[in-house]
């Protein structure tokens, strides 16, 4: 599972004309599955974006998590996060998990940071969509279970 988190002030997507989610202060989650993953991925990597500490405490360093300052998650699943592109102009992206198993990780992904408190918004799996944020700091982090970054 491949994930690129934003620290936020605010963040929406927007599918087929529509706002499908919206949040205030917290994080923007761009969430890719892999063909490899399971549920227990799913939840490992909840549990580590909610404690992930790059919020600033009352010195202004990084040392607060997503639970601690109360925001909010904006999740979009985002199977590009897989794609691969070395020796080669068009990406191939045989490495994402088929749509099937990618909408269920990504929904209990979800579920995992609901179980921990924290609000979630979500996109609409498979659709195109258009995604707007702040982008406090800035501040991304690149996470990747298998940890090949």
């Amino acid at each position: 599972m491949r994930a690129v988190v934003q620290r936020v002030s605010r963040a929406r997507v927007i599918a087929e004309g529509s706002v499908t989610g919206e949040i205030a202060a917290g994080l923007m989650i761009l969430l890719g599955v892999g063909r490899d993953d399971t549920s227990t991925v799913a939840v490992s990597m909840a549990e580590k974006i909610a404690n992930l500490r790059i919020f600033d405490d009352d010195q202004g360093k990084m040392n607060r998590s997503l639970l601690e300052v109360k925001g909010s998650a904006l999740v979009v699943s985002q199977f590009t996060l897989y794609g691969d592109a070395r020796g080669q102009r068009r990406p191939s992206f045989i490495a994402a998990a088929p749509p099937e198993q990618a909408r269920k990780l990504y929904e209990e992904f979800s579920d995992a940071l609901r179980r921990l408190g924290i609000p979630v918004a979500t996109g609409v799996f498979q659709a195109r969509m258009s995604v707007e944020l702040v982008n406090e700091g800035p501040v991304t982090i690149l996470l990747d279970s298998d940890k090949a970054f």
